[in-house]
């Protein structure tokens, strides 16, 4: 389900003070039934367990692999047009308290690398041509006494190039990938003992600090 941004910018998450300059441009809630407060490690674990692009519907491996061969074409994903190119990456404005021994880690099956991780939130980045994203996950409470997951799609885009870009995938991300993405994640909650029991011995973790 979208919300408003007022549902990310109105909550205490230490993103805010390492990303002020960053746009939010989208956010979203995923259900997880019978979630509690301390659960946010499982959901984690759980993201991880079915991540990989081979696992997403066909219609969005086809326009992620259409956005790949785009890239390659036009020079869009060189290392001089991502983080430590064309910008400074997050984990550069990090306080002490929330450095870790995982920032800067590759996040296994995506694009992105890790800014840190805490007990209810965590924050990955990547950068190109186009744009420096971040990815906010959090852990926030829900009717009934039960939490579930939110998502911030947070941008920073490359100037007018960017901005035209965003503008362009904009009905793709809220009419395909976002749907796909939310029926994967809330049944990776779902059948998380069985992702976690099959992958158990899988590495590595987004963060050494849970």
């Amino acid at each position: 389900m979208r919300l408003p941004v007022t549902e990310h910018t109105a909550r205490p998450w230490r993103i805010h003070e390492i990303a002020p300059d960053f746009r939010v441009e989208d956010v979203w809630a995923y259900r997880t039934p019978r979630a509690g407060p301390d659960d946010f490690p499982a959901m984690l674990a759980a993201l991880r367990a079915v991540g990989g692009l081979n696992e997403n519907p066909p219609v969005v491996r086809l326009l992620f692999v259409v956005r790949w061969k785009l890239g390659a074409l036009f020079g869009w994903d060189t290392p001089d047009q991502g983080l430590r190119g064309r910008v400074e990456s997050l984990r550069d404005r990090l306080p002490a308290d929330l450095r870790q021994d995982a920032t800067g880690a590759a996040v296994p099956n995506t694009p992105f690398t890790m800014v840190y991780e805490l007990r209810d939130e965590c924050a990955i980045e990547m950068a190109n041509k186009t744009v420096h994203d971040v990815c906010h996950l959090g852990w926030v409470p829900s009717d009934g006494g039960e939490y579930e997951l939110r998502m911030a799609a947070l941008v920073k885009p490359n100037g007018l190039f960017g901005r035209l870009y965003m503008a362009v995938i904009k009905p793709f991300r809220h009419l395909i990938v976002y749907p796909a993405l939310t029926r994967k994640w809330e049944r990776a909650w779902r059948e998380r003992s069985v992702h976690l029991g099959a992958r158990r011995d899988e590495e590595p973790r987004w963060s050494s600090g849970q």
